[in-house]
């Protein structure tokens, strides 16, 4: 009799599940864009795979019945930037495939409304209209083009938010921006600060190097071989050059260009 019991019960249980059907799930924030369903025939060419379709919880009122269906999100009184979970159930035996998700990805819609750094490099940038969680990484333009020296998390909500960052400054002019690169692979820039630092314009020993090379104070540094390959970097006011070969090799270092030999 419990062995009956059992097997109803795993019975009621299964056939609960085939009602309840399979879910396929897509998140992200909404950016004033429809997302779009492919919907195959069901397992067995009746109907339509899908069988219900929700945004945050509440349905869909137009239906999945058809081969291909729309989810317009302004029949949910969402407003751009708003976060969305959306599900659509459906026949075991067959999977809907929403077919254009990149629609909710963040996108890079900040504005910096303030920035300023100090001498002694604290950054501080206030922005407006952010949608959709982005890192903001931050720039120092030096050696002749933009170099990455650290990231801040973005807030992502449209209203006002501040930030702060702590840039180690190089002699003399300092330029720094904030970039973010969002899934469409562009970057997008803010504009540049500058400001003076109090720095001194630090110096390097020797010219032949045997096996380290020393800078007067601690600085940014990359160091390339003659063919443009990088092949240390770092911050420090001493680099280990034992391992690398003999020749002739470029370095950058605080705000300047150079070379040295190594013998």
């Amino acid at each position: 009799m419990q062995k009956t019991s059992f097997i109803v019960v795993v019975f009621l249980m299964f056939i609960g599940l085939n009602a309840y059907g399979a879910r396929i799930s897509v998140e992200g924030i909404y950016q004033g864009k429809s997302l779009y369903v492919q919907n195959p025939e069901g397992e067995e060419g009746i109907g339509f795979c899908a069988s219900n379709a929700y945004v945050n919880g509440e349905p869909l009122l137009e239906g999945t019945a058809s081969s291909a269906f729309e989810i317009d999100f302004k029949q949910f009184n969402l407003q751009v930037g708003d976060y969305v979970f959306v599900e659509v159930e459906h026949d075991f035996g067959c999977t809907p495939k929403i077919l254009n998700q990149e629609v909710l990805l963040p996108k890079s819609t900040f504005t910096v409304t303030e920035m300023t750094c100090s001498p002694d490099g604290k950054l501080k940038f206030s922005t407006t209209g952010e949608q959709g969680k982005l890192p903001f990484v931050v720039e120092q333009f030096r050696w002749n083009k933009w170099v990455s020296v650290g990231e801040v998390a973005g807030k992502g909500t449209a209203g006002a938010n501040s930030y702060s960052f702590d840039v180690t400054p190089h002699s003399g002019t300092n330029k720094i921006r904030v970039i973010q690169v969002d899934h469409t692979g562009k970057k997008r820039a803010s504009n540049a600060v500058t400001f003076e630092s109090s720095v001194s314009v630090p110096s390097f020993s020797p010219v032949k190097v045997k096996k380290s090379l020393k800078f007067s104070a601690e600085t940014k540094y990359e160091i390339y071989d003659a063919y443009g390959v990088i092949v240390k970097k770092g911050t420090a006011t001493e680099v280990d050059c034992s391992n690398l070969k003999k020749g002739a090799y470029y370095i950058n270092y605080d705000n300047k260009n150079d070379k040295f030999i190594k013998m």
